[in-house]
């Protein structure tokens, strides 16, 4: 009997490893907000460069547009698909005692704070995040190394319901 090689597999999707690992998605939602953040940051940089190809290549007479058109497109191309990965790449667990954030591809991060550890917690929210009607979830830590946890890209009811979820952790472990 010959050994069949064994096919190999693609690197699971972040949406499954999330799944597989037990942990929730932040709130789809949170793309919209990278994205008007994205174009925000790009925007200016893609107009710089047009200036810039306008009043140093006419001088060169080099290639009139391409440094623009490659702004633009690098512009587009970020502000269309990268904040929707980055959005699948984030995922979160609210267990007993602990809450487990996960997030990253490449260098995945995946961060487990026991509420006993806790100091503080902080429901924040931005312009952007307002619009959307999203929050981020801030808990402060004890030490120095990681002392602090930011989960972004929740609905700011249910962040407001796990800063109370923690809150009477903090209380009944301390009481």
């Amino acid at each position: 009997m010959t050994d069949t090689p064994a096919l190999p597999t693609a690197p699971p999707t972040p949406d499954a490893l999330n799944a597989a690992e037990g942990l929730d998605p932040v709130d789809p939602a949170y793309a919209g907000v990278l994205r008007v953040a994205t174009a925000l940051n790009l925007i200016p940089l893609a107009i710089g460069a047009s200036v810039l190809d306008a009043l140093l290549i006419r001088h060169l007479d080099g290639p009139y547009g391409l440094m623009t058109a490659a702004a633009w497109l690098i512009a587009i191309v970020g502000i269309v698909s990268f904040p929707s990965r980055r959005v699948s790449r984030w995922g979160y667990r609210m267990g007993e005692g602990q809450l487990r954030v996960a997030r990253g591809w490449l260098f995945r991060t995946d961060t487990i704070v026991p509420f006993v550890r806790v100091q503080h917690i902080d429901v924040g929210q931005g312009p952007i995040e307002r619009w959307f009607g999203l929050s981020h979830l801030i808990v402060h830590t004890s030490g120095t190394h990681n002392s602090m946890v930011t989960l972004p890209g929740l609905p700011t009811d249910l962040a407001a319901a796990m800063r109370e979820t923690i809150r009477r952790h903090i209380q009944t472990d301390f009481a």
